[in-house]
């Protein structure tokens, strides 16, 4: 039989000729062109009819006969039978169904990675102390050896666990040892670990609503069973019903400044909660991904280490005080935790960024870190004042505000004339980014307000971007 369309097709620069007719056989013989049994010319006869060498044509023979393609006797090279039909050209591909926990991942807030007014929760990269950055890098590097290329040691590296311990302690009151410090590749990473350790799948893990979506996905995908916990003005609000009704093994919260609704769980809920907990036999996560950016006057104490004893593991992050793309977090866990939590982080998490753990560490040691959040504390409460000052000149009635404790963003109420996914769904056309709190919710809750972040936002640039919102909104 002739093949000669099969170098028939423009050659592609760069693949030499014996690679190229190894695959277009291949394929050929995959997909059924080349049924089995089809006896194939000699490697001489093949070579003469496509003008190629001999050792080319004898190249892709003896490749394929290796993978069981083709078989060659003494009456010459045919295509093997293959375990596998051919699929038909236009049949569209019979894949696998996804696991069933695929369908709890939501989806993603629209615009999570955009910057500029009003995207919640986005830190000012622009004011990223680089050079001091830098100069951890470089020392990281020159004292770098061959260990720190691989893998991270089991539970971070020990410098940045020692750096995170000491600021801990100065910071937040912690009494803790640097082992008790298990260092993470950012909340995610840090919630997937207690969601498989401190829990069962099948297990109850209270989650606030309206909640951070990353979290709930995070604890549902763990395979445990979300039961949403209303929030009101002093943080999550359960009631005996749901004590009752629904005990939990996980309780997620935000103590400090609740997302999105911006909320401080007060100080006889945070005591309730770790007096209901520790009756109910499971374990607080305390999420404190933003309260080194708290105002005014001192914050009310963790959670972690307001009772002795207490089932509480704090969860912390620098992808909001330092960039997101660092992507490392760290856990604070009672002693009697820290084995499984070590070994459970070097052996599903298999974490790296060992460099970066070590600049890290030198970077606190240094004070950069606790300077860098001095500066961007005074920055925020700046441009938060700002947002509010333009706000307040708002014409017609008085919108709610919300929030403001800490953290990047307000929460502005919207009148029930104004459905607040049409206003996002509005603003972005005219290149503003503001978030429904109604998507962060879970039924039958409703909501409608928007989140207004204003950490990337600078002040000389507040009062235009909301003359573009109030637009929107028709004002």
């Amino acid at each position: 039989m002739k093949l000669n369309w099969l170098l028939a097709a423009p050659l592609p620069e760069g693949v030499p000729v014996q690679r190229l007719l190894y695959q277009r056989l291949r394929a050929a013989i995959v997909d059924g062109r080349l049924a089995a049994g089809t006896r194939l010319p000699g490697s001489r006869q093949l070579a003469s009819e496509l003008g190629i060498a001999r050792n080319t044509v004898l190249f892709a023979y003896e490749q394929l006969g290796a993978e069981g393609c083709l078989l060659a006797d003494r009456q010459g090279t045919r295509v093997a039978p293959l375990a596998v039909a051919p699929a038909e050209p236009s049949a569209a591909p019979a894949w696998p169904p996804l696991a069933r926990r695929a369908v709890l991942a939501e989806s993603p807030l629209p615009g999570a990675v955009e910057l500029g007014a009003f995207a919640p929760g986005v830190p000012d990269v622009a004011n990223f102390p680089f050079r001091a950055w830098r100069g951890c890098l470089d020392r990281a590097w020159r004292a770098a050896r061959p260990r720190h290329l691989g893998y991270a040691a089991p539970g971070g590296e020990p410098e940045l666990r020692e750096a995170l311990a000491g600021y801990l302690a100065t910071v937040r009151g912690f009494r803790l040892r640097p082992e008790q410090v298990i260092v993470t590749a950012g909340t995610q990473a840090a919630l997937d670990l207690c969601a498989r350790l401190l829990a069962d799948s099948g297990d109850t893990a209270w989650v606030e609503n309206p909640g951070y979506p990353a979290a709930r996905t995070a604890l549902a995908m763990a395979g445990l069973r979300l039961h949403p916990v209303p929030v009101d003005g002093e943080g999550m609000a359960p009631t005996p019903a749901d004590w009752q009704a629904h005990p939990p093994r996980l309780v997620m919260v935000c103590p400090a400044h609740q997302y999105p609704s911006g909320e401080v769980l007060s100080l006889p809920r945070r005591l309730a909660l770790i007096d209901g907990v520790r009756h109910s036999g499971g374990w607080l996560i305390e999420d404190d991904y933003d309260s080194e950016f708290a105002g005014g006057g001192p914050a009310l104490p963790a959670l972690y280490g307001l009772q002795p004893g207490a089932p509480v593991v704090y969860t912390g992050t620098f992808s909001k005080t330092l960039y997101p793309g660092l992507r490392l977090g760290y856990l604070v866990v009672p002693e009697a935790l820290v084995p499984a939590f070590a070994a459970a982080s070097a052996s599903l998490a298999r974490s790296g960024q060992g460099i970066d753990q070590v600049a890290l560490a030198d970077f606190i040691r240094r004070g950069h870190y606790t300077a860098h959040l001095r500066r961007m504390r005074r920055l925020y409460q700046a441009r938060q004042r700002a947002l509010r000052d333009a706000l307040a000149r708002w014409p017609g009635p008085e919108l709610a505000i919300r929030g403001g404790a800490a953290g990047l963003h307000l929460v502005l109420h919207l009148p029930d004339s104004l459905a607040d996914t049409e206003v996002v769904a509005a603003a972005a056309e005219r290149g503003v980014v503001v978030r429904a709190l109604s998507r962060y919710t879970l039924a039958p809750m409703r909501c409608n307000a928007l989140l207004l972040g204003y950490g990337a936002v600078p002040e000389a640039q507040m009062p235009a971007a909301v003359r573009r919102l109030r637009s929107v909104m028709g004002q």
